[in-house]
């Protein structure tokens, strides 16, 4: 049984920074791709960030590229949500999501339902 456990989100002031970890435990990582996704509330649910677990290759929406960095630590089975510049319109609970087979296509990495697991969600707020 695949776990996710995501931890780090909290009240900020615009500008500042916030880390999100997510935690997977239960199976192996290697042929991975996990992600990042938010809602924000009255909004659809939005990609965020995605990496392939093998090449570290990371993807981004235009609304954080920049800001936003994605990483995993193979050691750990955890992947890292690194926001800065934080603006109110990323106030959102965020999702952690994995796949254990990485797509062989770019645009499926930015899909919801590419992701089989996800975790429990944690609160993103930003104070402007």
């Amino acid at each position: 049984q695949v776990q996710l456990v995501e931890s780090g989100g909290g009240l900020v002031q615009a500008g500042d920074s916030l880390t999100l970890s997510c935690a997977a435990s239960g199976r192996t990582l290697a042929n991975a791709a996990m992600a990042w996704f938010r809602q924000a509330p009255g909004k659809e649910q939005e990609f965020v960030a995605a990496i392939n677990w093998r090449s570290s290759f990371a993807y981004y929406a235009d609304s954080v590229k920049g800001r936003f960095a994605i990483s995993r630590d193979n050691a750990k089975n955890t992947v890292y949500l690194q926001m800065n510049s934080l603006k109110p319109d990323d106030t959102a609970v965020y999702y952690c999501a994995l796949d254990l087979v990485a797509p062989t296509a770019a645009t499926y990495y930015y899909q919801g339902w590419t992701y089989t697991y996800w975790g429990q969600g944690t609160q993103v707020t930003v104070s402007s």
